[in-house]
């Protein structure tokens, strides 16, 4: 393939690098894909001599080396990079930052190279990508539609196959809408794993750094270099275990009920959506119907609530300085964070306190939820005559995430097929609660490389690309979940098997135990139970079942073990080794019987009816 027909994806661009690619070459194709910009996706393409420093340093590293080497991405222009203005679409604000975002920093320590900072909705204040005096950013497939914002340019960059991937903000769903209407992976992070230091904020305090990509393995790959600890942001968290990963089947997924979806007229959006769940059930997902009501009710919270104070708070100086430099739609909104007093601040949120202990009952009954990422999409013409209702349209299924403190990948679902906006695309969102971004990735890597789909707007298969292995993880994430063997009542469907259920245990799979091995009954109960008991000679291979348990909850199970059981390793008939139920030898000897001719307690407890 030439360099000019070459897909921008990691695996492609670390293959070219391998193949004798040059740094200049690839970064220099890159150069040559944004200069064709028609969208309004860029504020500022960097030059050649702005990009020079970043190729300098390269040419005396290994493309091995560095995990992003020569890798070009973009920079949405609410986030630092140094010596370049940062606008935050406002050419009145702008100001040039003498050091990078600590996001950016990490991705350029990684050897990735920044070659432009993107448009977006004015102080990241939309959902549409027309709110810019750099002009309105046009859809990668229809430029007579919404591209989606705040992170407008950011996303068209990407979906055009220009860079290979870029950063976004996420306050109501920027991350996540642009990613619906560009055909893109959009990882809207847990708060705080991306430092905001360097970053123009609009909510502070549910503000997020998002990452556009062709593909949940970019967007891993690039989280697992940006999430990193940050000890001059009060907002940064470090990454937590992950926990049981529902990606593999069968897993739960919420649906909201039909009563709670809108689609806003778009039946083709509504076929799309109907069509995604039966997607995700051939997966191996199980659908659970889910009351959203609570959730729609938080989402008000954040432009109807004080939240949007925090708008003010940011630059609530420069708007009563400069007025006029204001879009009209993006000044009444933040001007309205002048009025809410202490005391409404205090009881949103109570109330906001109250709502999430009801939408995080949903986590005890599904392991993610899944709704459409926006319920329509809208052309240019039609946003800009009915800013405000049309934006908050957009905004239905994505303003509650950030104030619930969930992780949110979106992913893309296929193309509308009827309408005035028939060919263009559509997505839907996997959300989960803080720090189940890896599993969502995983899941949504599964839905979007089952669909015969191209990556963004380009010609390349997304099956062209490497899926997320099932057991990868960025640097820093770890599941922190223990395996244990079992093999009698806590088995699916016997008596002691809430003991893993309710601690979020999931069953991996049915295996045999290696064949040395004496089963026997205990005597006792009143729950019967079994010992398996090591031995030298004449043993058997006994069922067993391999459940997954959180960390967490190890030592609460394990301390409800009775005598004369305990857990130790148990070897596994293809020779590995699990903690498993063993049995002390003296239960032999009291009452003990010996079933092992059966090899399996379900047999024996069949046999015994």
């Amino acid at each position: 393939m030439s360099l000019q027909h070459m897909s921008f994806d990691l695996a492609s661009i670390q293959a070219a690098y391998r193949s004798g690619l040059s740094v200049r070459e690839l970064i220099g194709e890159a150069m040559q894909r944004c200069a064709t910009d028609a969208h309004h996706a860029f504020i500022h393409r960097l030059t050649e001599a702005e990009i020079e420093p970043y190729l300098a340093r390269l040419e005396h590293c290994a493309p091995e080396s560095l995990p992003l080497y020569g890798v070009p991405f973009a920079i949405k222009d609410n986030i630092d990079l140094a010596h370049l203005p940062t606008t935050a679409g406002c050419p009145e604000f702008a100001y040039t930052p003498t050091d990078s975002a600590f996001v950016v920093r990490r991705l350029l320590d990684a050897g990735a190279v920044p070659v432009g900072k993107t448009n977006l909705d004015q102080f990241a204040t939309g959902l549409n990508g027309t709110r810019s005096p750099f002009g309105a950013c046009r859809n990668a497939f229809n430029p007579a539609f919404v591209s989606g914002g705040s992170s407008s340019g950011s996303a068209v960059s990407v979906a055009k196959g220009w860079v290979s991937f870029s950063l976004g903000t996420d306050t109501a769903g920027s991350g996540r809408v642009p990613a619906s209407f560009n055909n893109l992976v959009g990882l809207k992070p847990t708060l705080g794993l991306l430092s905001g230091t360097g970053v123009v904020p609009a909510c502070r305090s549910v503000d997020t750094v998002s990452i556009f990509a062709l593909t949940s393995a970019d967007a891993q790959a690039v989280l697992g270099v940006t999430a990193s600890f940050d000890s001059q942001d009060p907002f940064s968290r470090k990454a937590q275990p992950f926990g049981v990963d529902f990606s593999a089947a069968p897993f739960r997924f919420g649906v909201p009920r039909p009563e709670d979806l809108a689609f806003f007229g778009n039946d083709a959006a509504k076929d799309l959506f109907d069509a995604s769940l039966v997607h995700l059930e051939s997966l191996g997902g199980v659908p659970v119907e889910v009351d959203l009501t609570p959730f729609l009710e938080a989402a008000r919270l954040l432009y109807g609530g004080p939240w949007v104070a925090e708008r003010y708070a940011a630059v609530g100086d420069f708007l009563e300085a400069h007025p006029e430099a204001v879009f009209p739609a993006v000044r009444t909104i933040i001007e309205s964070g002048k009025t809410p007093t202490a005391s409404q601040a205090f009881e949103a949120s109570y109330r906001l306190k109250a709502l999430k202990a009801l939408c995080d009952t949903v986590w005890q009954q599904v392991d993610c939820l899944v709704t459409p990422t926006a319920g329509t999409i809208y052309r240019i013409e039609d946003m800009e005559s009915d800013p405000i209702r049309l934006n908050s349209n957009l905004g239905y299924y994505t303003n509650f995430m950030n104030l619930l403190d969930y992780s949110a990948v979106a992913v893309p679902a296929g193309f509308l097929s009827s309408g005035e906006a028939k060919k263009l695309p559509w997505g839907i969102t996997l959300a989960a609660p803080a720090f189940r971004d890896v599993p969502l990735l995983r899941l949504a890597d599964r839905f979007h490389r089952s669909q015969a789909i191209n990556l963004g707007a380009t010609s390349t298969p997304v099956n062209q690309s490497p899926a997320i292995a099932s057991d990868s993880a960025p640097t820093g994430f770890t599941s922190g979940t223990v395996q244990v063997a079992v093999c009698g009542a806590h088995l699916s469907g016997l008596p002691l098997n809430h003991q893993l259920t309710s601690r979020g245990a999931r069953l991996l799979r049915t295996v045999l135990s290696a064949p040395v091995y004496r089963f026997y009954e205990l005597a006792g109960g009143p729950v019967k139970r079994p010992g398996m008991i090591q031995v030298e000679d004449g043993g058997v291979a006994v069922e067993m079942e391999i459940w997954e348990l959180p960390s967490s909850e190890f030592g609460s199970f394990v301390a409800g073990i009775p005598n004369p059981l305990g857990i130790g390793k148990v070897k596994v008939q293809d020779g590995t080794e699990v903690c498993g139920f063993i049995c002390e030898g003296y239960a032999v000897g009291q009452g003990g019987k010996d079933i092992s001719r059966w090899g399996s307690w379900r047999a024996w407890l069949a046999s015994q009816a």
